[in-house]
């Protein structure tokens, strides 16, 4: 066997990494925003369990699955090499923005080039046209939800895609390569991903979430965020005699909503650059009502002058609403990581590299969203984000590819390969 195609999964290989991906998405691991335990919620800890079985089961060297739910284990590098320890991350939860109870993956083999109708989601379907994708992949496997539920591959196609890649160099010793430490982690959908973590445990010069769309992509920077939880109190009493008395929350709320931007600085209206505020979930009644709303640009100016936006519209709203009273409250989630991933140029040139190796065209990209990497890399673990295969996420319409996945396999295993050629830092 060559290097070249030593460096290639074989069919076989394939198949496991298929039969990986949906054993990860058939459990269910969403997140749960609302709740203060780690993780968040118990469901993820199947997953993690799992997790620690299979790597034990590949050989991994340092398996380790902590009280939170968070895995760790060691490729040891090849023998003779020493060079610089990297670490693979993924994470095991998904979105709180949609179900993921029950999911039943839906695997189209020999994929025609068609639409994708989706049997129990009420008319929902895949669209070529939505999904241009979708044009270089005709002939190989595409999996679907059945429209019922979100699939999770974001981000368990990071995830299976590590594993094949760990078990892929575990049956190819001819492939040198350095140490790769490998970690699972939860609530990254909720931005809190890096609680728990040990960087000491970790002990790379960098880190590469597989959490990314498509392949080839490198995000070499994300949005800065934060979430605002605005609070509106009222004044309840019985409807009969509420005249000069109630104050409504649900209807000041509503107002505070509308004065939001719409024809700009939101998700439907913003794409590069571009910063928005996004209310997600409302609840209350007539006491009491609340929204949440995350905060999002790529300089840290955007999201002070988003701030300054909501606290002068709470003062209005309160304004004109006598009686009521607005409380928000601003938690910051992550930051860029565009100036931390200087400290170690490396991580991204190499990344670069690598996809050049496996055939295809490095795209560096910002990504209008976060992964753990943000935090790692404001930590001082300078960690880019890499594709994994997604598409969709948090949507019913969720969809990725066996053939994408095992280019993204193959990324990493030309990654591993140039990373074993670095000396380590003296």
């Amino acid at each position: 066997m060559t290097d070249t195609q030593a460096l290639k999964l074989d069919e076989t290989a394939r198949e496991q990494l298929l039969e990986r991906f949906l054993r990860y998405v058939r459990i269910d691991t969403q997140a749960d925003e609302h709740s203060d335990s780690s993780p968040s919620s118990p469901k993820q800890l199947e997953l993690s369990r799992l997790l620690e079985q299979e790597c034990q089961t590949l050989g991994l060297a340092d398996v380790e699955r902590t009280s939170e739910g968070v895995v760790y284990a060691t490729l040891k590098p090849s023998q003779g090499v020493d060079s610089p320890t990297i670490c693979w991350f993924a994470h095991v939860d998904t979105s709180p923005e949609y179900t993921a109870e029950k999911v039943s993956p839906i695997v189209h083999r020999d994929y025609s080039g068609n639409d994708i109708p989706l049997p129990n989601g009420e008319n929902l379907t895949i669209r070529v046209a939505d999904n241009p994708t979708l044009n270089d992949l005709v002939g190989g496997t595409i999996i679907t939800t059945d429209g019922s539920t979100l699939l999770g591959a974001d981000d368990k196609s990071g995830i299976a895609v590590i594993l094949s890649a760990a078990s892929w160099l575990k049956q190819h010793p001819e492939i040198p390569h350095g140490e790769i430490r490998i970690c699972f982690t939860t609530d990254e959908e909720i931005g809190r991903g890096c609680e728990g973590l040990d960087l000491n445990r970790i002990g790379s010069v960098c880190g590469y979430t597989l959490d990314g769309s498509g392949t080839a992509e490198i995000d070499v920077e994300t949005f800065s965020a934060d979430l605002c939880v605005v609070t509106v109190q009222g004044v309840n009493t019985h409807p009969s005699i509420g005249k000069g008395v109630m104050v409504n929350a649900l209807r000041v709320l509503s107002d505070f909503l509308t004065r939001l931007p719409h024809q700009s600085d939101s998700p439907e209206t913003s794409d590069g650059r571009d910063g928005f505020l996004h209310p997600y979930a409302i609840d209350g009644g007539v006491a009491e009502a609340n929204v949440r709303i995350i905060i999002r640009d790529f300089e840290q100016d955007g999201l002070t002058r988003y701030r300054t936006l909501l606290k002068q519209l709470a003062d209005d709203v309160e304004r004109s609403h006598p009686g009521s009273r607005i409380v928000l409250e601003f938690r910051e989630q992550y930051r860029n990581m565009r100036d931390g991933l200087a400290s170690e140029p490396r991580a991204i040139e190499l990344a670069r590299q690598a996809v050049v190796d496996a055939g295809l065209e490095p795209k560096l990209s910002i990504i209008r969203g976060g992964t753990d990497g943000s935090q790692l890399t404001a930590l001082g673990l300078p960690t880019p984000n890499l594709s994994s295969g997604q598409h969709n996420p948090h949507s019913p319409l969720e969809w990725t590819s066996v053939g994408e996945m095992a280019r993204c396999v193959s990324v990493l295993l030309h990654l591993a390969n140039r990373w074993g050629r670095e000396s380590q830092p003296r």
